[in-house]
């Protein structure tokens, strides 16, 4: 919830602070430093000492993002909050993932399941309430902040009452905190498919969550709140439904159906913004949603299939790497172009350059599902 309940309040720091659509995107972007930091310091810290540490210090620094929102006077602000909370995040990450296996008596599809619907029904919550605050309550770009470090206060107790489930407690050494992640070498093949397909799926979900606000203002001449954060709940909204109503379909065919939908959501998010059609809009969210649902369900399920049970909070965060980076890096390239050149333009620009890379995702796929067919009859894990 803490990556998307500033989405829809972005125009109103652009009217407060008067900063460029490239600065947006940098700031909107500045959460995947947080999240590089927390993934190749922290990733594999869990693993050493215990999940519940981490959350809980995961949860503090949400806290710490959450205030910085709060008494934001200018850009830097909201770097630095920005910065914070994707450290949260990235904290959280894999941490999270891998207790929820070991909760789950090594359950690996349900842990799935149970991490990426709690993801997604928090990235929706989070631009709903943050619209909702902002277009009819007080203090739009303090309240929603108020909130939400309310509801942290009942989840750090939650934390804080869950089995702990890494028996042995390594010290806290300064080797513990040497930057490292990875894969295992045998593994790498299976982790390559995954993580481009987390990558592709991401960076469409990261364009609603960075830029929709801005492009239903300029090219659609909406300017709610409300509605800004309604579109991006959406496709979170049906990603969860995605999510649940798929749950059953093979990894490899739900990543396959997901790099297709790539097509389809980016012909219709330009033809949206092209047309000024709020329709084709709610539309291509919807096809977003399932698009991201479908890869995201399917990528971590197996990544959670193949991690080793020792290293399982390090593979999940170098696949969270991936994650993170598709969230926000394209967009940086959008806010560029859109600043420099023309929005519409940066949106096709955007499209055909996603295409193109899920294309290739595609191929790695299907190429990870051939070898897999191969190792079967060895009797290794896939």
């Amino acid at each position: 919830m803490a990556s998307s309940l500033v989405s829809p309040l972005y125009v109103l720091y652009q009217e407060a602070f008067g900063f460029s659509e490239l600065t947006l995107t940098l700031v909107y972007a500045t959460y995947v430093a947080g999240n590089l930091c927390g993934l190749v310091f922290l990733g594999r810290l869990s693993d050493e000492i215990g999940r519940r540490p981490i959350a809980l210090i995961a949860v503090a620094l949400a806290a710490a993002s959450a205030v910085l929102f709060l008494f934001a006077e200018s850009t830097a602000w909201l770097f630095s909050a920005r910065a914070l909370g994707g450290l949260s995040v990235a904290t959280a990450s894999g941490a999270t993932t891998a207790w929820l296996v070991e909760l789950l008596g090594g359950d690996r599809r349900r842990a799935t399941l149970i991490a990426t619907v709690a993801n997604f029904t928090g990235i929706g919550i989070g631009p709903i309430a943050g619209g909702l605050l902002a277009q009819y309550a007080p203090w739009p770009l303090r309240l929603p902040f108020v909130a939400y470090a309310a509801a942290l206060a009942p989840l750090a107790w939650a934390v804080a009452r869950t089995p702990e489930t890494v028996v042995r407690r390594a010290p806290i050494v300064r080797g513990v905190f040497k930057p490292r992640l990875g894969v295992p070498r045998g593994l790498l093949v299976d982790f390559i498919a995954p993580a481009a397909t987390a990558f592709a799926v991401f960076a469409l979900g990261g364009f609603y969550l960075a830029l929709a606000p801005s492009l239903l203002k300029e090219d659609l001449r909406i300017s709610s709140h409300l509605v800004s954060g309604s579109v991006i709940g959406e496709l979170f909204v049906v990603s969860v439904i995605g999510m649940l109503a798929t749950r059953k379909v093979d990894s490899d065919k739900g990543m396959i159906a997901a790099l297709a939908l790539v097509v389809p959501s980016v012909a219709l998010l330009t033809s949206a913004q092209a047309l000024g059609s709020l329709a084709l809009l709610l539309a291509g969210s919807a096809c977003a949603g399932l698009c991201v649902a479908i890869g995201y369900r399917a990528s971590l399920e197996l990544i959670n299939a193949i991690a080793p049970a020792d290293r399982r909070a390090e593979v999940a965060s170098s696949y969270f790497i991936a994650v993170f980076a598709g969230n926000s890096l394209p967009v940086i390239g959008v806010g560029a172009l859109a600043t420099f050149w023309d929005p519409l333009a940066a949106t096709i620009a955007f499209a055909a350059t996603l295409t193109a890379f899920a294309a290739l995702a595609l191929v790695l796929t299907i190429r990870r599902g051939k070898l897999k067919t191969r190792r079967q009859p060895a009797g290794r894990l896939s």
